[in-house]
């Protein structure tokens, strides 16, 4: 088999000098490609989105699997069978989340009862502020002319949003449909992921399965690091943002540490919805002062794990920087919405570190090679080292 002819710039018929520059020439070729990329990628995503319910079940499934995979090791090692091991360890995930339900929504339905009269109050003492004694020129017209127009906003908007009745129907059926194979999906990785493992690793090459295997594990091990680092976060907010809460006087303050320990995992987003919800009970419990007093807390706390905590948590279990932590929440918010946001920084670590793990193999493949032609050298042709 001959080796391909180096690609030759075309020349000119008069001469030797040639019909394009060799620089335009390079550009156009790599242009090509990349345009071929391009249409790859895009058909990429055009079936991903396509396709989206069925993988964000197989993403909740695994990521689920990984959270619940030490309790189902303790069973295995009590000799259960699989399907009851499956089985128990849901069962069990639904008592205590239906346990954490039930004791958190009615005693916070009944706290923001008041909710509506407590900012309304906070809402005029904020309107005399503004013009009796804030340095602004503002009257009691200016405010009511911007509420005048605030309303027409929310009922333009509100005409405007009807047509997306029936996408947003849709969605929710989709979204319910993802639940319910998302959880299908868990009970059988539960009970037949390392069965399933073996058939697929039936189809790779037997020369390759033990980098298969390898790359399997890495990547199991990072969703492992993603939820600790989450947990981790999860905690030092719960405890310094409850204990704000309690301090000050507010109510809820367990409940609200729970919804901020779980709102952890939602990159962000969870973080911002985690600290209106502790502002807002301590508005309703406590008053307007101690509610601001919350509410710095809570910045502060978001910013110190954002910018300090999260990148040596995440760094040290997933072994990626804050900023690129950030574009991959961006990309996948801009690209799927908020379930992008959420699986983005997962997906974005098991990508990453399953190729330094290839490429963490191909050096120490390198190294094998060196070695061996060492050794080769170092001996004679009767296997005798010189």
């Amino acid at each position: 088999m001959h080796a391909p002819e180096p690609t030759r710039t075309p020349r000119h018929p008069e001469g030797d000098r040639p019909l394009v520059h060799p620089v335009i020439a390079r550009l156009g070729a790599y242009a090509w490609r990349l345009i071929a990329i391009g249409i790859v990628g895009w058909a990429l995503l055009e079936l991903v989105t396509a396709l989206w319910v069925l993988l964000l079940a197989i993403a909740v499934s695994v990521l689920l699997s990984r959270a619940l995979d030490p309790v189902a090791r303790l069973l295995r090692r009590w000799r259960w069978p699989n399907a009851l091991v499956a089985l128990t360890t849901l069962l069990g995930f639904f008592l205590v989340l239906g346990g954490i339900v039930a004791a958190l929504v009615p005693a916070i339905v009944d706290e923001f009862d008041d909710l509506g009269p407590t900012l309304e109050e906070a809402v005029d003492d904020l309107e005399d502020w503004l013009v009796e004694d804030s340095p602004f020129d503002i009257s009691r017209r200016d405010i009511e002319d911007f509420r005048e127009s605030a309303r027409d906003w929310a009922s333009d908007n509100a005409r405007a949003q009807t047509g997306t009745v029936v996408s947003g129907t849709v969605l929710a059926v989709e979204v319910f449909t993802g639940i319910v194979l998302a959880l299908i999906g868990t009970f059988f990785i539960l009970k037949d992921g390392e069965r399933f493992c073996r058939w697929v690793l039936g189809f790779v090459p037997e020369d390759h399965r033990p980098l298969a295997v390898r790359l399997a594990a890495r990547a199991w091990q990072t969703l492992g690091g993603y939820l600790r680092g989450s947990a981790t976060l999860g905690v030092i907010e719960g405890v310094i943002i409850g204990l704000t809460v309690q301090l000050v006087g507010g109510g809820l303050a367990l409940p609200i540490a729970i919804i901020t320990f779980f709102a952890a995992f939602l990159p962000f987003a969870g973080a911002v919805l985690a600290g209106a919800v502790a502002v807002l009970v301590t508005l309703v419990t406590a008053g307007f002062g101690e509610a601001l007093v919350v509410l710095v807390v809570c910045v502060v706390v978001q910013q110190f794990d954002n910018d300090l905590l999260a990148p040596i948590v995440f760094g040290r279990n997933l072994e990626l920087h804050a900023l690129v932590v950030l574009a991959a929440i961006v990309s996948g918010s801009t690209l799927f919405g908020a379930f992008g946001a959420v699986l983005a920084v997962p997906v974005t670590a098991v990508v990453l570190n399953v190729i330094a793990e290839l490429r963490a193999h191909a050096r120490e493949s390198a190294d094998a090679g060196a070695g061996d032609e060492e050794l080769a050298a170092a001996t004679d042709p009767t296997g005798e080292e010189t």
